[in-house]
């Protein structure tokens, strides 16, 4: 299946006989060299690709470009250069009817303003696409009432924006933009307006909505967190040019070049990391199936002090620990010792970093990290935690009194002198 939206060596250049300067660029000629002929060169060669179901974020500080690179992408302003394609419809091939045409069935955006008409109610803001496109009024209704109901706004339809509060405002112009139910929605600084609050319960029901709905979308910030909070991919922008291209994880930990490792300094990494971005995969487990003289050789070969324990289907079943082992090969059991005082926390593989350290503080296991659909994916012990938030043993925390246990450690009882002689010694016999 093609990318829903996709361009390549995309330029767009203000100015008379904008294509020279195209030709310039392409010579290696700079931008400071193009305004002193007047002529403003806002797109650099630009190339891109957006999948369907993804958004996409394309991120950049005022005069970056990527206002006018969402712009060629609405059809708004036409390409100087290079080709921009919306599925099989080449956008930059195409005259303004054609154009207008491709926009009305395939594209909705959603401003940094509102745009709302303050004469028209609610329900007909959020129905000024229908309108526009000539949908009878009883059809147009319906749709614009079930996409206000999506976005919270359910009863308001009556109101006036004047009526609404700025959150509430924007929630009416994402409302009409789902309301035209088109392939691609474009949101150019939708959120910046609003107060931070506001503005990250809008995050949250985007990132909501788009757990149902599965639309593509292309969005413009200029703010880091909101884009690596928000973004799937991410393009940065500087000067006309796109320097990178990248999910969170790659942006942070690899960047391209210095402009990207300055702007990303700043960072909360915590709430943009993830347990799947941390987590590590240990080098065993153990099957529900088999008994604690299997699990005893397993721990003795990783030497960890806990083993993880799956079913059939890869689903956690639990942790084990050393001592509870010993003691079940050395009374002769067969089952696994399960122990109530190490309870195994689940997270989410998507679940932010900062969500983890109460949940890690509370157990003595390591975090065990699941799948979309449950299955195991690995483990963030807390000494990885600390360290993958940037806190570091030692770097920033005070130093422990002499005595007292690894502050990343978990604080695990002292196993007794049975379990300890039972480590030493060869006990495998024959597990069932």
């Amino acid at each position: 299946m093609p990318p829903v939206i996709s361009a390549e060596g995309l330029y767009k250049v203000f100015g008379k006989r904008p294509e020279r300067g195209v030709e310039a660029l392409r010579q290696g000629r700079t931008r400071e060299e193009l305004r002193d002929e007047g002529l403003t060169a806002a797109v650099i060669d630009a190339g891109f690709s957006v999948e369907a179901g993804e958004i996409f974020v394309v991120m950049g500080l005022s005069g970056s470009g990527k206002s006018t690179l969402i712009r060629m992408v609405n059809g708004l302003l036409p390409a100087t250069d290079g080709e921009l394609r919306i599925g099989e419809d080449v956008l930059s091939a195409m005259g303004p009817a054609k154009v207008r045409e491709v926009r009305r069935r395939r594209i909705s955006m959603v401003f940094q303003h509102f745009a709302l008409l303050p004469h028209r109610t609610v329900g007909e803001n959020a129905a000024y696409g229908l309108t526009i496109s000539g949908m009878n009024r009883s059809d147009r209704e319906a749709r614009a009432a079930e996409a206000l109901k999506m976005v919270g706004l359910e009863g308001w339809g009556g109101y006036r924006p004047g009526d609404l509060s700025g959150g509430m405002q924007q929630r009416v112009g994402l409302a009409r933009a789902l309301a035209a139910d088109t392939d691609v929605l474009l949101m150019d600084e939708a959120f910046s307006a609003l107060d931070p609050l506001i503005r990250r319960d809008m995050q949250d029901q985007l990132v909501d909505l788009q757990q149902h709905l599965d639309k593509t979308i292309l969005f413009i910030t200029h703010d880091l967190n909101e884009a690596m909070r928000l973004g799937d991919r991410i393009a940065m922008m500087r000067d006309g040019r796109i320097v990178q291209i990248g999910t969170s994880d790659e942006i942070l930990n690899e960047p391209a070049n210095d402009y990207v490792a300055s702007f990303i300094k700043d960072v909360d990494r915590s709430r943009v990391l993830t347990a799947s971005s941390v987590m590590e995969h240990p080098s065993q487990t153990l099957g529900g199936e088999q008994g604690p003289r299997t699990a005893h050789k397993l721990l003795r070969e990783t030497q960890n002090p806990w083993l993880i324990v799956l079913k059939r289907d890869r689903t956690p079943m639990g942790v084990l620990w050393e001592d509870d082992v010993a003691e079940a090969v050395s009374a002769g059991r067969d089952d696994l010792p399960w122990s109530a005082v190490h309870e195994m926390p689940v997270v989410a593989h998507d679940t932010p970093i900062a969500e983890l350290f109460t949940l890690s503080a509370q157990h003595l296991s390591p975090l065990v990290v699941v799948d979309e659909d449950g299955r195991f994916a690995g483990v963030v012990p807390r000494v990885t935690l600390l360290t993958a938030a940037g806190v570091g043993l030692g770097e920033h925390e005070p130093d422990a009194p002499s005595g007292s246990p690894d502050p990343g450690l978990p604080d695990h009882p002292d196993p007794g002198p049975d379990s300890a002689d039972l480590r030493s010694t060869d006990v495998l016999g024959g597990d069932r």
